[in-house]
């Protein structure tokens, strides 16, 4: 198993560079074919323009797009020329559904990488809420890069949220291409006596098993009970032993209950401090 394929938001943003060189750094690793896509919303209407009340508005609108797309595009460029890829390609699209365009190519890649909302920026006139829907709509792991860092490598130092639920084992399966290239990959549990009947007496035991038979050594951190605020702690948890990739399913629970109540996902997305893989 491996990254065949890699897709990567570019935006005009002026932390984009550093997730480029990310994806690119992955591309090189797994010998990948690289797409970056850009997107904006410019509204489209199927009547003369000319008629239209706000035509000039949507001028305005499409010029900055425009003027976006080749911000980020002269981004891409440069990183691609850099690292020398020399499979990839680039798309761009600035009338439609953000979201689904972006679903959409997700589908016909092996891994998403996406930038970290920041909340100081609106960037091309997207959406705040990106990556959460595409975690949920594209069906493909997503690899989120935080807007502040810089990261040189990443998966060199990995730890794995584990909780036993079906998000974390599709993430744990989708990040073995990672993990397998990982010099150290650590494990962490919490509240098993809240799920004995997934964990099981030793918590982690099972899932170390499966990863051994994938040539994947697990450092076992143990398991941590009375923990109410899990994301909190995994980030805690990925200060004390200097990891540079999280791994972690997402959304166990619905949507709605963690924009209502909080919960891991919502924690790590908002305060993450190095890239996260998350699949749901």
């Amino acid at each position: 198993m491996s990254y065949q394929s890699i897709l990567v938001h570019v935006d005009s943003s002026p932390g984009c560079a550093n997730r480029v060189e990310i994806a690119a750094l992955l591309a090189q690793r797994f010998d990948a074919h690289l797409t970056g896509l850009f997107m904006s919303w410019v509204p489209s209407f199927e009547v003369n323009m000319a008629e239209v009340p706000f035509y000039d508005v949507t001028v305005a609108e499409r010029e900055y797009a425009e003027k976006c797309a080749g911000i980020a595009k002269e981004t891409f460029d440069k990183v691609v020329q850099a690292f020398g890829i020399d499979q990839f390609e680039w798309r761009q699209q600035i009338i439609g559904r953000s979201i689904e365009v972006l679903c959409l190519n997700a589908r016909y890649h092996d891994l998403v990488i996406l930038g970290q909302h920041n909340p100081e920026l609106s960037i091309d006139n997207l959406p705040k809420d990106i990556v959460p829907r595409v975690i949920l709509g594209a069906g493909r792991p997503v690899l989120v890069v935080p807007y502040a860092g810089s990261f040189a490598d990443v998966g060199q130092r990995a730890l794995v949220g584990w909780d036993a639920g079906r998000e974390a084992a599709r993430a744990l399966t989708d990040a073995l291409p990672l993990l397998k290239r990982a010099k150290k990959t650590m494990l962490q549990t919490f509240n098993s006596h809240q799920m004995f009947s997934k964990q099981g007496e030793l918590p982690g035991g099972d899932i170390a098993l499966y990863l051994a038979r994938h040539n994947v050594l697990v450092d076992l951190l143990g398991n941590i009970e009375g923990v109410s605020d899990v994301g909190s702690q995994l980030l805690s948890t990925v200060m004390n032993v200097d990891a540079d990739l999280l791994v972690m399913g997402a959304y166990g629970h619905s949507r709605l209950i963690e924009l209502a109540l909080g919960g891991a996902t919502r924690t790590i997305l908002e305060s993450m401090t190095v890239p996260v893989l998350m699949a749901h």
